[in-house]
């Protein structure tokens, strides 16, 4: 096969896909048909590689199908309530359901019809008809008849009628053997110590875990090192033993990027470079006539790519049609640009809000694991749009269940931690509910309550000039929404500094005065308007502090930013300083409220919520357990109009 290689091209994604398929279709990859012969036992779910016939007749003999007595039906061709036919042991065979039935019978009358008389012999008032209650030969299964047709997923009732026809061996299509290779010399096992510098390999976990789903074969080679000699050692010996080889990482074109080369000194490079976001850099070639796919290191480029290019493969191979996508329409929740000339594909967490269901993109970036993890669906934003405007329609295809969807709690606004244990709580006691939380900030909440695109939202606002909580602000971005402010819990609100606070840092000010570096929350949190607040009332300009305009979305990344020594301190809750073993300077304790439209206080979804921390006592301790909360007031209407 003589074709160029194509390096980072940016291919259209239909341009990509429909070259790779005329790739596999030249080796001959959906023509292979490899099969193997299992035990029927073992057969559950595995596709027939050939029509199954049956080897004898179901039954194999008369046989009963009801207990009572065979007999010859002629001998009650008179029997009548008014006469009865009295029969001899000689003429009749006591018999039980399954047993054979003599020659010389051809009729079984039920044990409840038959009048047993003390000598032995039996009075019957009904006539009989030829093979009543008999199950004659093959009135099931006749040998040689068709049972299941090739290419058939076996059920547990075929191999019922596999086995009762005597079938105990059944020839099912082999499934694809797929070798995956992760690649890079940072990679370590999971439950090593990390080092910096390290990565912990679990992407081949997640992409053999899928591979197995749709149905492959999947074995995981150790991680190679950087070095093209070893990985094109790795390579050649899985092309001889596979017929997908799948390498992960190192498809880029960076310095240790080797696999574009490596993979096409073995064969042909159809595709390198795709334009769609994430998972541009993905290699599509082959190896004689093995298909080798180069995947992004990147965990949702490299499962993203897999799905586009991969899952269609092990279904042709098996001679089995991918399942058509669950789609679903959703309105989008806030605007989603997207760079024209790429296709995007966004992860979004879904729930029923209302009437309507709405859309929220659940992260970012290609590396974002929990992205995935949190995400009910996917929506593509084509090559030919600049983005999705907030309140626009959007198709969306399902990851989840519909029922585990119209079952979601939606909570949009501030983060805390209390959210990640109420989540675990509401889905234990009360499934199928589950809580999907976005932390946007306070006023990220309160704006999704007045587009209607949640069902509670998380604030924690001070007004400066009254000192009050949340009702200033609610009075004046909603103020025609019938709702109540009910309290969820106070929180002490401080620095978060490194073990043992070796820089002695008390205030903000020690941070401006001596330029440590300060990591901040986003526009709209409620933690930012506090450090703001904080910074006036000490006379400090923002720009004296270092970072001010470096921005996480939660307090746990602040925590994280803090413990990884990358800041010196940052605003944020004290559970989040004991979740990640830093130190805590306390500066204010602060009211963290919920804000309730009232046409959802009777869902049952928000009750269940209600419910936990009010009445839940294991709930409420181990929020307490956190560590930096106060509950004297949680569940108390703190404002209702």
């Amino acid at each position: 096969m003589n074709r160029h290689t194509i390096y980072v091209t940016n291919q259209p994604l239909a341009a990509a896909r429909r070259a790779w398929q005329e790739a596999l279709e030249e080796i001959g990859f959906f023509r292979r048909r490899p099969q193997e012969t299992v035990r029927v036992e073992q057969a559950l779910g595995r596709l027939t590689a050939a029509p199954v016939f049956a080897l004898h007749s179901s039954p194999s003999y008369p046989a009963a199908a009801m207990d009572g007595i065979a007999l010859f039906f002629g001998d009650l061709s008179t029997a009548s309530e008014r006469n009865p036919v009295i029969l001899g042991p000689d003429r009749f065979l006591r018999v039980n359901t399954g047993n054979a039935i003599a020659d010389r019978f051809n009729a079984v009358v039920m044990s409840e019809d038959i009048h047993w008389l003390d000598d032995g012999r039996v009075e019957l008032t009904s006539p009989a008809t030829p093979w009543q209650h008999v199950r004659t030969v093959g009135e099931d299964i006749v040998a040689t008849e068709l049972i299941i047709p090739e290419g058939q997923a076996i059920r547990p009732i075929d191999i019922g009628a596999m086995l009762a026809a005597g079938v105990v061996e059944v020839a099912v299509r082999r499934p694809p053997r797929v070798i995956v290779i992760p690649t890079g010399s940072e990679l370590i096992d999971p439950g090593q110590p990390v080092q910096p510098g390290q990565i912990i390999e679990f992407n081949s976990r997640v992409l053999s875990g899928y591979l197995s789903e749709w149905g492959a074969h999947t074995a995981v080679h150790p991680p190679v090192p950087d070095d093209p000699e070893l990985l094109l050692r790795a390579l050649r010996a899985a092309v001889e033993q596979a017929d997908v080889v799948i390498t992960n990482a190192g498809a880029s074109a960076g310095s240790k990027d080797f696999s574009n080369h490596v993979i096409g000194s073995m064969g042909s490079v159809i595709v390198h470079g795709v334009a769609i976001k994430p998972g541009k850099p993905v290699i599509l070639a082959t190896a004689g006539e093995t298909p080798v796919i180069g995947l992004p290191g990147y965990p949702i480029s490299a499962l993203l790519t897999l799905r586009l290019f991969v899952r269609d493969m092990i279904y042709g191979f098996l001679g089995r049609e991918t399942p058509a996508p669950r789609n679903t329409e959703a309105i989008m929740s806030r605007p989603m640009p997207s760079p024209m000339g790429v296709d995007e594909f966004v992860r979004v967490t879904l729930g029923r809000v209302g009437d309507n269901l709405i859309a929220t993109p659940s992260g970012k970036g290609a590396g974002s694991v929990m992205s995935m993890v949190r995400a009910d669906g996917m929506i593509t934003i084509g090559a030919g749009s600049e983005g999705i405007g907030a309140g626009e329609r959007v198709q969306v295809e399902l990851l989840r269940r519909r029922s585990e969807v119209d079952a979601t709690l939606v909570m949009i606004g501030s983060h805390d931690n209390i959210l990640d244990l109420l989540a675990n709580h509401l889905h234990r006691l009360h499934p199928p509910i589950r809580l999907s939380s976005a932390h946007v900030g306070s006023m990220g909440g309160i704006m999704a309550i007045k587009r209607g695109e949640a069902h509670l939202a998380g604030s924690h606002l001070l007004d400066e000039q009254t000192g009050e909580y949340n009702i200033s602000f609610i009075k004046r971005f909603l103020p025609n929404l019938p709702l109540r402010l009910i309290n969820l819990c106070y929180r002490q609100q401080g620095l978060l500094v490194a073990k043992g606070n070796p820089k002695q840092i008390s205030s903000l000010a020690d941070i401006a005065e001596r330029g440590l570096r300060f990591i901040n929350r986003q526009k709209g949190a409620g933690t930012r308007l506090l450090t703001d607040s904080m910074l006036r009332a000490t006379g400090l300009d923002a720009d004296r502090l270092n970072g001010y305009n470096h921005e996480e979305y939660t307090h746990m990344n602040i925590a994280a930013a803090v413990a990884s020594g990358s800041a010196d301190a940052g605003m944020g809750i004290r559970a989040a300083a004991v979740a990640l073993d830093v130190d805590f300077v306390p500066l204010v304790e602060e009211r963290y409220d919920l804000i309730v439209p009232e046409s959802f206080m009777h869902d049952p979804r928000v009750g269940a919520a209600l419910d936990l921390i009010t009445a839940d006592a294991e709930c409420r301790n181990k929020i307490i357990g956190l560590g930096g909360y106060s509950l004297r007031d949680a569940g108390t209407i703190m404002y209702q109009q």
